[in-house]
Parts: structure tokens; C-alpha cells; sequence
């Protein structure tokens, strides 16, 4: 018996130190204080952005990639400037601002990746055997995400807008055009009826078979179906709006079924296809 003492008091003391240790440690954890995320000084006409597209956008939706890569220091500026928005003072502002933060964010990605990769025929072609949507390649709020996650997720989940599928670009010619300036709270409505026009009436993407009474749409329409409408019935009534007059006329006569073109996947860049 005395001879196990002498081992019964050591283990004892170390379970004693154990639970002391374990004691302190997560009382230290506890106490801990979480520093709170300054503010950063944040223009929402986001100059930064508009110096880049005003230099590699011809404003009819092509893109000089190229001269991008050659010259990145401007748009890796605006990204680094983006990324330290704490969410905290992103939850501060205006719908409008929100909406218009992202959605540039989302597009100056899109033209980082492009340009990191160029040339190539097709943006399908970054990632390898994963998606370049899945890519975690957006950098917000101390995370770096995947554009599919920004698209879905902070996008069209908290907007709840048909709107941002005219505003966002994929990078390629079947999107709807990057525009020339980024979105901007108190142009933002009025950019984004600019777009739907511009989409819409553009027939290599959109266009009204009067004869048929068809609708021949962009496959977005069907990729995000829900975020359109219900039925076709409503989808149409969605879209006639942004139609010239004679195909709002035809289509207010209603009948009309929708069927979808194809989407061009070449990247929206001159001589690029």
C-alpha cells in the first residue's frame, strides 16, 4: 500500500495543475476582447473603379484585358480597398449603396481574374476541373469567397431583384455589357433600366418572333428562372417593358411562349473570339 503512495500523490498533483491550467486558460479565452473592425474612408462613387473602366472599357461592353494585365495597379487598388470594409459599416448603408458595393465588387473581380489569366478564348476555361465560379477568388469582409457565393448569396438573396442579372458580368459576350462607370446609389435605378434596355434589345441575345408569338430569350432567363417570374406569362410581362414599341405592342396582345437562344461564352474582350 505505501508503496503506491508516492505515485497516487503525483498524479494527483497533476490533475490539480491540469485543472488549474485548463482553468486559466479558458478564462483568459473568455475575458478575451474581439477587436471591433474600424471604419475605412469610403467614397460610394467609387473613383477608384471608374479610372479602370474608363481606361480598358470601350463602353459597348469590350474589354481591353491586356492592357489590364499590363497595368493592374489601379483595379488591385479599388480590390484592396473593398476588402477592408468591415461588415459592420457595410450593414450601415443604404440598400442602394449595398446593392451598388457589391455588384461593382462582383464586376471588378470578374475583370481581376480575366486579366490574370489572359489570354483566353473563354473565362469557362479558368479553374480546371472545378468551376471558376466555385474559385475563391472575392476578397470581403476578412473572407475570400467564390463569385457563385457572392452572386447568390449576398446578391440575390438580399436584394431579391431581377435587376442585378443585368448589372452583373460574366466576363463574356452573352452577358449583359460592363458598362463604362460603376454602379453608383443615385444613378443606380436609372443604370439598371439602361441595361435591361440594352439587353434586352439586343438581338443576338433577346429578340420577338411576332409571326410565332415567340419570345427568344438569354438562357439567364432560365438559369434564374425564379428570379423572373413565376410563368412565362409573368416572365414576358417582365421583359416587354424593355422592348421598342411595336414588340411591347405585340406582346401586350399576350399568346406568346418563350424559347431561349444560345449563349455566346467567348470572352468580351476585341479580337478575343
Amino acid at each position: 500500500m505505501k508503496q503506491f503512495w508516492p505515485n497516487r500523490v503525483a498524479a494527483f498533483a497533476l490533475v490539480i495543475v491540469f485543472v488549474v491550467i485548463a482553468g486559466c486558460s479558458h478564462e483568459s479565452e473568455k475575458g478575451a476582447a474581439v477587436p471591433t473592425p474600424k471604419p475605412v474612408v469610403f467614397d460610394h462613387q467609387h473613383p477608384g473603379l471608374a479610372k479602370v473602366l474608363a481606361k480598358v472599357s470601350d463602353g459597348f461592353g469590350m474589354v481591353d484585358y491586356g492592357l489590364l494585365k499590363k497595368d493592374p495597379a489601379e483595379l488591385e487598388a479599388y480590390l484592396n480597398l473593398v476588402a477592408t470594409v468591415p461588415h459592420s459599416q457595410f450593414d450601415g448603408w443604404t440598400r442602394p449603396r449595398r446593392m451598388a458595393f457589391l455588384l461593382n465588387v462582383y464586376n471588378a473581380t470578374t475583370l481581376k481574374l480575366l486579366a490574370d489569366h489572359h489570354p483566353v478564348v473563354s473565362i469557362k476555361e479558368i479553374g480546371g476541373l472545378r468551376s471558376v465560379w466555385h474559385l475563391n477568388v472575392a476578397r470581403l469582409f476578412g473572407e475570400k469567397i467564390s463569385l457563385k457565393f457572392l452572386e447568390d448569396e449576398l446578391i440575390r438573396k438580399q436584394f431579391n431583384s431581377p435587376a442585378v442579372h443585368f448589372a452583373l458580368v460574366c466576363g463574356s459576350r452573352g452577358c449583359p455589357v460592363l458598362r463604362g462607370e460603376p454602379y453608383t446609389a443615385d444613378k443606380l435605378e436609372d443604370q439598371f433600366a439602361e441595361q435591361a434596355r440594352e439587353f434586352l434589345r439586343n438581338p443576338k441575345k433577346n429578340y420577338v418572333d411576332v409571326e410565332s408569338k415567340t419570345v427568344f430569350l438569354s438562357p439567364i432567363f432560365s438559369w434564374f428562372e425564379d428570379d423572373f417570374g413565376k410563368t412565362d406569362a409573368e416572365v414576358i410581362t417582365m421583359v416587354a417593358r424593355y422592348f421598342k414599341a411595336p414588340e411591347r405592342k405585340a406582346l401586350a396582345k399576350g399568346g406568346f411562349t418563350i424559347e431561349y437562344t444560345q449563349f455566346d461564352w467567348g470572352v468580351n474582350g476585341p479580337g478575343e473570339k
